[in-house]
């Protein structure tokens, strides 16, 4: 009887002491899916309205913005952010819903197209550090990287290539995946759904991704220094050279593109590398995709920060943008109040003329 009582206790324990301990796990895993539904939701917003409106003046203004090689990477730039505004509502409805369906749409094709478009970015950052600095070296030329055919046919294999893993990646995963019936952890990470050829298509995108975005880091840092040692050798050979404050407000428009592109793609491929590879347990699993979330939430800040690029690089858009008509009209009102000036003071000057005139003349008729 003894063995039996024992054997009856240990499981109503045992489930007792399971569901206490999986109430908190539930409270926080919620709150935490809450919190990347409130970040997303802003970034949507924010990132759909200033990106079409980039697009807008990029697409529906004058056809100057057409011209420069330079323009139409900030174009495709400006097209892959808008993208990834569009998919984050599918991000959103991943966090709100734990519902296999929505988990099998997102995986297949809302993270597809999300990391599409990311790296998208990430390339199309580099072809402008790329040809900036090129404009540097080649200052009274054109090279054959920065003519305009050129840029159409690097911007077209770009979107060729990524569309082509994407189609891969997806014809993959709907006809090989895992069919489950319940999303068996808190996560909702898509790897439930891997099949193991899925799995090894996904590393190996992984590697090929980190490929990409180390060169382009590498290349971006190399341009921004060999852009500020050039500039130091102008400076101690030509202090007061006008060609030095164009190397200098080059330097700091590399700065800008370095930066943003450090802060908001860095932290996620960090993280993303040891999330694909390494063998995790249920609870390191829970950390890893919590931190690799809030990782994806600050890349996806690059759509909010993308619009500065265009505006620094971009001659032809801050025109667009009415900044030009503001400095012909401040311009119009400085020579308007000089000439004013230049009109008071010569009244006041023919005053005095006339007066000095009048008490000679007073002064020489009472001579006479």
């Amino acid at each position: 009887m003894g063995d039996l009582r024992g054997v009856g206790v240990t499981p109503s324990f045992n489930q007792s002491s399971v569901s206490n301990n999986s109430t908190p796990c539930e409270q926080v895993d919620t709150s935490g899916h809450v919190f990347f539904m409130v970040i997303y939701s802003l970034m949507f917003v924010v990132g759909l309205i200033l990106n079409g409106f980039t697009l807008k003046v990029y697409f529906c203004q004058s056809q100057q913005l057409m011209s420069r090689s330079v323009t139409i990477y900030l174009k495709n730039l400006a097209a892959a952010d808008f993208l990834i505004s569009l998919c984050l509502p599918i991000r959103i409805a991943h966090h709100a819903s734990r519902s296999v369906p929505i988990l099998r749409f997102y995986c297949n094709f809302g993270a597809s197209a999300f990391y599409l478009n990311m790296y998208a970015s990430i390339l199309f950052m580099g072809y402008i550090a790329a040809n900036r600095y090129m404009k540097i070296i080649h200052p009274l030329g054109t090279h054959i990287l920065r003519t305009v055919r050129a840029t159409h046919i690097i911007s077209t294999v770009t979107w060729g290539f990524l569309l082509a893993t994407m189609s891969t990646y997806i014809t993959l995963s709907v006809f090989t995946q895992e069919n489950v019936t319940h999303i068996p952890n808190n996560t909702g990470s898509c790897e439930v759904l891997h099949s193991k050829q899925l799995s090894l298509f996904y590393k190996l995108v992984h590697c090929g991704s980190a490929v990409i975005f180390l060169f382009v880091l590498v290349s971006l840092v190399f341009f921004y220094y060999s852009t500020s040692r050039r500039l130091s050798l102008a400076q101690q050979k030509q202090p007061a050279s006008p060609s030095n404050k164009k190397l200098a407000r080059s330097r700091r428009n590399m700065l800008v593109l370095v930066s943003v592109f450090c802060v908001c793609f860095v932290p996620y491929h960090l993280v993303r590398l040891p999330y694909a590879f390494l063998k995790r347990t249920e609870g390191a699993d829970q950390v890893f995709f919590y931190l690799k979330e809030l990782t994806i939430v600050v890349s996806v800040l690059n759509v909010c920060l993308d619009p500065f690029i265009y505006f620094i690089f971009c001659k032809a858009f801050r025109a667009q943008l009415g900044l030009k008509r503001a400095f012909s009209t401040t311009q119009t009102l400085t020579h308007g109040g000089n000439n004013e000036r230049r009109s008071s003071i010569g009244q006041s000057t023919n005053r005095i003329k006339r007066k000095t005139s009048l008490s000679t003349t007073s002064k020489q008729t009472g001579v006479l």
